[in-house]
């Protein structure tokens, strides 16, 4: 045992949490939960300690601790699951047991996503909510959010009218149909946008109505449904809390105004910086360059001063490029976005050395020298400053850290939210524009009775021909295009 060891197990606080063991080369080799995090690491290297041999040949290969203190066993859980799964400590895979809890996923790739339970958390671009412990907890939840939003609970992955004659959910469900066209895929959005911001603790105001629609109940004697929706707040409740730990706007304040005191004295600043700008590029192989830039004022996102950027300059995929275009476009000397927005007193590129070094040239060029800009480096959240120093790796539980990769995220669903739209307008519309006879008015009509090129290639030629303007000649050549568009079939 080394003396930063036994330096570390003095601090080990008695409460539940998780703990993270490094190497000699800092990294992590194994993430691990407790219900008191002192009896549990103190465990590890208490002299004598009768330990399996991979926990011995573990123990033996750590060189520094890490601990992080949460509320309960259920936060725990889940900041265990989030940990393996982001550093895939050599150890967790080595010594994992069979064990799986419930999960949601939604895949936000798909044209009406929807939620699902699985047992299983990967890296694939969907978002999860757990795993939870509590498996009646976690479907409770997805009967809840499906019914408040009227998102679908069938399995198809674009749902059409073939799939509604097997599901009747729009009638027993209180779902809004997409398969019929009862709701477009933008509102759709919106419905499903909100139904993840409160499964991420982010909507508390929702349990709060349904707490009240159960005293309601209880004072009209209705008891039987007074006592379901009490369930469904308990189980509400359970799914969200580790979400819900100083949630109240008074205490992301507090947060955040603390998360910038931390990141001002990591950096150096002289003072916490009220005004932070985070840029992220997004594109498809060199296609549809775009860029996000949001905003957030005194730590907390202020949706007022986001912007979206089509890179102009070029064309493929060059992300320092892109970078540096939006740092002239923003702050330039003919920008619309200077006098209309705040100035920055932090500005953030999401990515490494590349972008910073990119930004940092064009605000040389410009002449501005009192915008501090750093970088934020994917793979351990690392703040890049390329000052001749290391990159600042904040603790994990750091509320700076929370402010900066808050609004990161931010940054990234706003870009692919702006690129997703871009690259369904190029579908929607030059799709039909290549078919010799289909013009302005005549496309209106078929985009009017099927909604989108998706809907116009699962249509039959017949359903095609029936649109008026259209008729038979015309049919075949407008499914296959659409088709070809939407990489169905035809």
């Amino acid at each position: 045992m080394n003396d930063v060891i036994r330096e570390r197990l003095k601090t080990v606080p008695n409460r539940p949490g998780c703990y993270l063991m490094r190497d000699r080369r800092g990294v992590i080799i194994y993430v691990g939960k407790a219900k008191n995090l002192r009896r549990r690491v103190l465990s590890y290297f208490r002299p004598g300690a009768d330990l399996a041999p991979k926990v011995r040949s573990m123990v033996n290969s750590v060189a520094d601790l890490e601990f992080m203190t949460v509320r309960n066993d259920a936060e725990a859980l889940l900041t265990e699951a989030s940990l393996i799964k982001k550093y895939k400590p050599h150890f967790n895979i080595l010594m994992r047991d069979d064990k799986r809890y419930l999960a949601l996923r939604a895949d936000p790739d798909e044209p009406f996503p929807a939620f699902r339970t699985c047992r299983i958390v990967r890296d694939d671009g969907a978002l999860y909510f757990g795993p939870f412990p509590s498996s009646p907890v976690v479907r409770a939840a997805k009967d809840f959010v499906e019914k408040r939003w009227g998102l679908r609970g069938c399995t198809a992955l674009a749902p059409d009218e073939e799939a509604h004659t097997h599901c009747h959910a729009d009638v027993i469900r209180f779902c809004s149909a997409p398969c019929l066209g009862g709701i477009s895929a933008a509102d759709y959005r919106v419905r499903f946008d909100e139904a993840c911001a409160f499964l991420k603790g982010e909507r508390p105001e929702v349990i709060a109505e349904v707490v009240e629609e159960m005293k309601e109940a209880a004072a009209k004697e209705d008891f039987r449904k007074a006592a379901r929706l009490r369930d469904t707040v308990a189980a509400l409740k359970e799914m969200t809390k580790a979400h819900f730990v100083r949630k109240s706007p008074e205490m992301r304040r507090e947060d955040a105004v603390r998360g910038l005191s931390e990141l001002a004295a990591a950096l150096g600043l002289p003072k916490p910086p009220r005004v932070i700008e985070c840029v992220d590029i997004s594109n498809l192989f060199g296609t549809h360059n775009v860029a996000s830039l949001v905003v957030a004022v005194d730590g907390l996102p202020d949706r007022r001063w986001y912007r979206h950027f089509k890179i102009e300059s070029f064309e493929g995929a060059d992300d320092p490029r892109a970078m540096a275009e939006v740092v002239r476009r923003r702050y330039g000397p003919d920008s619309t976005l200077t006098a209309k927005s705040p100035r920055a007193d932090l500005y953030i590129c999401d990515g490494g050395v590349t972008q910073l070094r990119a930004a940092r040239a064009v605000f040389a060029e410009l002449g501005i020298t009192d915008i501090p800009t750093v970088g934020l480096a994917k793979r351990m959240e690392e703040l890049v400053t390329d000052d001749g120093g290391e990159p600042l790796l904040l603790p994990r539980d750091s509320e700076g850290l929370m402010v900066v990769t808050r609004l990161r995220d931010e940054a990234h669903r706003f870009a692919i939210t702006y690129h997703r739209s871009l690259r369904e307008r190029t579908i929607r519309e030059s799709a039909l524009d290549a078919v010799p006879g289909i013009g302005p008015a005549k496309k209106m009509a078929l985009l009017k009775r099927f909604h989108s090129v998706y809907g116009i290639a699962r249509a039959t030629e017949d359903e095609i021909a029936a649109v008026a303007g259209i008729g038979a000649p015309l049919a075949a050549a407008v499914r296959k295009a659409a088709a070809s568009a939407a990489g169905e079939k035809s």
